[in-house]
């Protein structure tokens, strides 16, 4: 095992905002891995209470772990605000040889071998080329597991192989950076999805910082943007009002940003090729849940006779 570790040369960026209240955790949890990152910038993308000083604390101490500050008002534009931090902290390890690269949320508390068990995953798979945990997320004062797709790695806990970003041409600076990466990448022949058995927790429920109606729009104006057809974003809709948190409100501004995206022309996140593979990809998940109501149906037809 240690030399397995011996060769898992990463580094983190953490593009982080007012994350006071979750940083300390995160510092904890990264600083108690089982395998250490070559360098960890953390991007303090204008926090307005202490975050800046926790992770100061921390750096002053642990010589992996640097500071990197943008000195901005309190407003930033969601989804892309993040990935901009994350591309400047990107850059200024140019000269720091790594086979991966993370982009960490500052509001998680890992497992101590979450990222060993996941390079050990990257070792097993030459073709693994994006991949994560899978997370708990508090709803309604209850701790519930993500549903995410199986083809999906956490954009809040992103381990990728450099060599798939590299030739994905690192990420957008847009909104919807953490589908078309994905997108690209499953065009490009490498595969990506997360680890069911591999579970970290998110402290802050995603959306709560940006008000549900701002990241539902945006997030429906990705689901276009990135080729998404129109039935399936329909079926999540409908998914989303019924089961989201809080019900109806997500899946209902959702709905607001892609028709406003449709009506208004907003060009394409992705090549005709590549939205031809994605509209498959999401089809595939449409027959699937058909052929699991349909087993269902027959077996309660079934217990009835």
């Amino acid at each position: 095992m240690a030399g397995e570790r011996a060769l898992a040369k990463y580094v983190i960026i953490s593009p982080v905002k007012d994350e006071g209240e979750y940083i300390e955790t995160t510092i904890k949890s990264v600083v108690s891995q089982t395998v250490t990152p070559s360098r960890w910038i953390i991007v303090d993308d204008g926090s307005r209470d202490g975050t800046a000083d926790i992770i100061r604390k921390y750096s002053k101490k642990i010589p992996w772990i640097d500071l990197l500050k943008i000195e901005r008002g309190a407003e930033r534009r969601i989804g892309v605000a993040e990935v901009n931090a994350f591309i400047h902290g990107y850059s200024s390890l140019a000269t720091i040889d790594h086979e991966f690269v993370v982009k960490l949320d500052g509001d998680l508390d890992l497992p101590v071998d979450y990222f060993e068990r996941l390079f050990a995953e990257f070792r097993r798979d030459d073709t693994l080329g994006i991949a994560s945990g899978i997370f708990f997320e508090k709803q309604s004062k209850a701790w519930t597991l993500s549903s995410i797709p199986d083809y999906h790695a956490a954009g809040a806990s992103k381990v990728m192989r450099v060599e798939c970003y590299r030739q994905i041409g690192g990420f957008i600076q847009e909104p919807g950076w953490d589908t078309v990466d994905e997108i690209r990448a499953r065009a490009l022949g490498w595969k990506t999805r997360h680890f069911k058995d591999l579970i970290f927790y998110h402290l802050k429920p995603e959306g709560s910082a940006s008000g549900y109606d701002r990241r539902g729009r945006m997030c429906g104006a990705i689901d276009y943007r990135s080729g998404t057809g129109l039935l399936f974003f329909l079926l999540k809709a409908i998914q989303r009002m019924i089961f989201g948190e809080p019900k109806v409100v997500v899946g209902f501004w959702m709905s607001v940003g892609f028709f406003e995206a449709l009506l208004l022309r907003k060009p394409k996140l992705v090549t005709a090729e590549e939205q031809r593979l994605y509209r498959k990809l999401l089809n595939t998940r449409i027959t699937a849940r058909v052929r699991t109501l349909g087993s269902v149906l027959r077996r309660r037809v079934l217990a009835l006779n």
